[in-house]
């Protein structure tokens, strides 16, 4: 029997023109060329917007001047087994490796820290990430860390410890990810960026699917 739709866990929010971007960065803006309204034969648009948007990978030339771009990145990180966890931090600090209180079982780990709940609100207290944390994760083989927030450090952060321990693992990450209605557990992760050559980052359509998933 066929797996039901309503199996497959949307984590991407849904991206806007409220969208809440960094301060200072470029937010989403959809503009129409053509319109079925003024009479067009079909609807045309396009879009401006930074990379950094909604749930999104990063490319390592993000965080190193040595990094290439997110068409560089290997797609196998972004498709695979992946664990979903919950961590339960204060807000404005870093997941340390005492906070996960459960092992790692995949190669790619999302961390849930209800700490961005509105995606649609930009807060600078949001839970980031510890390098010490990032460093483990490697040792224990994780390819992918991805986080609900919007970065893996701390929005005040000018050294990005978090990044460079992301450069010095070659972990790949996703930010901005939606985990909040997703229970702890394992899945299939498919959360493949786009192809833009020499860009720091692409947003993703990522979503979970459940190990035994029937594709036909």
């Amino acid at each position: 029997m066929p797996t039901p739709p309503s199996a497959i866990f949307d984590i991407s929010p849904l991206i806007s023109e409220r969208t809440a971007v960094f301060p200072g960065d470029t937010p989403f803006r959809a503009r129409n060329l053509l319109s079925f309204d003024t009479g067009d034969h079909l609807k045309l648009s396009s879009i401006e917007t930074t990379v950094h948007l909604g749930a999104h990978a990063d490319a390592t030339n993000h965080y190193h001047a040595s990094g290439a771009g997110i068409e560089a990145r290997e797609l196998h990180r972004y498709l695979g087994c992946a664990q979903v966890i919950e961590v339960a931090c204060a807000p404005g600090t870093r997941v340390q490796i005492s906070d996960l209180r459960i092992d790692v079982s995949a190669r790619r780990l999302l961390i849930r820290t209800n700490s961005f709940p509105n995606t649609d609100q930009w807060t600078d207290d949001f839970v980031s990430l510890s390098p010490e944390l990032i460093h483990h994760l490697h040792s224990l083989g994780v390819l992918l860390v991805g986080i609900d927030t919007p970065s893996v450090d701390p929005a005040t952060s000018k050294t990005l410890e978090s990044h460079q321990a992301l450069w010095q693992t070659q972990i790949a990450v996703l930010e901005g990810l939606i985990l909040g209605g997703v229970p702890a557990g394992t899945y299939l992760l498919s959360a493949l960026p786009l192809r833009l050559k020499g860009a720091d980052a692409s947003p993703v359509r990522a979503v979970l699917l459940p190990p035994n998933y029937d594709f036909t």
